[in-house]
């Protein structure tokens, strides 16, 4: 069923369900929403607990759910044909100016969800798109094959262990492109510390930077304070800040 947008939590079917790696599925939902790469979801199963997602997709609402406590675990033991309740879209996502036409998409774990619908959009639009997706080993790698089937599209993947890839991190694959000028834009979702480096790399370099921050959202319309970063209420003015 096709939806601008649920204020209140709607119940939706669960249509299909992928194992990505050992912990990480892939949801894909009856629903289409009216939204765009990096807006996020909250997800709500009644008289437990509600969580906010990002979107791998909106047409239909797709969604990756890495098992790391109570609420997706749950998750996990869902089945097609099983309801979840959805509100949203909510939130700002990753707007890429004409004028980027050089563009770096850097994911670090499960940060590639809304990265590998971005690269979706861009692929037609922008001359060179690269994907740097990381992960401390090649088995929490993630969505790498999918990236690899985007014509036109560069994929390049760190592990910090060295079994996949390039050893070491999404940085040390994305400043040799930044220092020949291969990369007029980063766009990127990923654990804070790594987009941080990010931050201050596409400083030096002069390049612009648009982050996707992860933070605990509990209302989704700036109200609770919960998801509160510098200054920023990350559910309604991000996740993703310029």
């Amino acid at each position: 069923m096709k939806y601008q947008s649920l204020a209140l939590p709607t119940a939706v079917k669960i249509a299909e369900i992928r194992q990505d790696n050992y912990r990480t599925k892939t949801f894909v939902l009856e629903a289409q929403l009216d939204a765009y790469p990096g807006q996020f979801v909250m997800a709500w199963l009644p008289r437990f607990d509600e969580k906010p997602f990002s979107l791998v997709n909106a047409n239909p609402v797709t969604l990756m759910i890495t098992n790391v406590g109570p609420f997706s675990r749950l998750m996990h033991e869902k089945q097609p044909g099983d309801r979840v309740w959805l509100r949203g879209p909510f939130g700002q996502g990753f707007q890429v100016p004409a004028a980027h036409k050089k563009v770096a998409l850097v994911g670090g774990g499960y940060g590639v969800a809304p990265l590998y619908w971005l690269a979706r959009t861009q692929i037609d639009q922008a001359a060179q798109v690269t994907a740097i997706i990381g992960a401390r080993t090649a088995v929490d790698l993630l969505y790498a094959e999918h990236f690899a089937t985007l014509p036109e599209l560069v994929t390049c993947i760190a592990t910090e262990d060295n079994t996949a890839g390039l050893s070491g991190r999404v940085t040390d694959a994305l400043r040799p492109l930044l220092e020949e000028g291969v990369v007029d834009g980063i766009y990127a979702c990923g654990p804070h510390g790594m987009l941080a480096a990010l931050q201050k790399l596409g400083q030096q370099y002069g390049v612009p930077c648009q982050l996707s921050w992860e933070a605990y959202m509990r209302c989704g319309i700036g109200i609770c304070g919960a998801c509160e970063h510098e200054g920023h209420v990350l559910c309604l003015d991000g996740p993703v800040l310029k």
